[in-house]
């Protein structure tokens, strides 16, 4: 083991250990469900985990945050990097709103189903900070789609986050925990979330 850790560095559950002991987190470890680490902000639950994706000759692993919470007026929004495709798509119609700070909208592909809602969420810059400091973004409001699909109870959406690959950069991960604070009490200014748990308490 000592070889190896001198090798590769060390594991991602030895990184997330740490960032659970450094942020007051707490961290899991199943055999069937993987690694995951889990921190409560105020009535919502914050869990970083990974999965992957098998396509048959391949296999393609993601790291992820979410955070499920209640989506009363049912606001969604995207936002992605630009990259080499980014023309090709917007000539095909793809949606991209324009937030009012050139430096961000030149970077990044933003979509939403309330133009003014999302403009409003993204004014503030400690936000478009952290949301700029991730090489590869993929952050959005996540519903259910259908019955067969659904995870959380009714009116519940959730603040999804993904990136390629495992992140073991502690720094990183302490920000991308601090993005979906600051995003989830944003919507609660806006009246785009409720500051109450998300899920049904258990009887007594």
């Amino acid at each position: 083991m000592g070889l190896l850790r001198q090798l590769f560095g060390p594991s991602r559950d030895e990184i997330w250990k740490q960032l659970a002991a450094e942020t007051g987190a707490s961290y899991e470890s199943e055999f069937w469900t993987g690694s995951k680490v889990s921190i409560d902000y105020g009535q919502w639950t914050i869990t970083l985990d990974t999965y992957t994706v098998n396509t048959g000759k391949t296999q393609h692993t993601y790291t992820r945050f979410r955070a499920p919470y209640v989506n009363p007026d049912g606001f969604r929004f995207g936002i992605y990097r630009k990259d080499l495709f980014t023309p090709l798509a917007k000539w095909l119609g793809m949606q991209d709103i324009e937030v009012g700070h050139p430096d961000f909208d030149e970077a990044f592909v933003i979509q939403g189903n309330n133009d003014q809602q999302v403009k409003a969420l993204f004014e503030g810059d400690s936000i478009r900070k952290l949301i700029t400091a991730q090489p590869d973004v993929s952050f959005m409001v996540r519903g259910d789609q259908g019955w067969f699909s659904r995870i959380h109870p009714e009116g519940v959406d959730e603040l999804y986050f993904q990136a390629y690959g495992i992140i073991q950069d502690v720094p990183r991960l302490k920000e991308l925990f601090a993005l979906f604070g600051l995003v989830l009490d944003r919507l609660c200014e806006l009246g785009s979330a409720y500051e109450s748990s998300p899920l049904p308490k258990a009887p007594t």
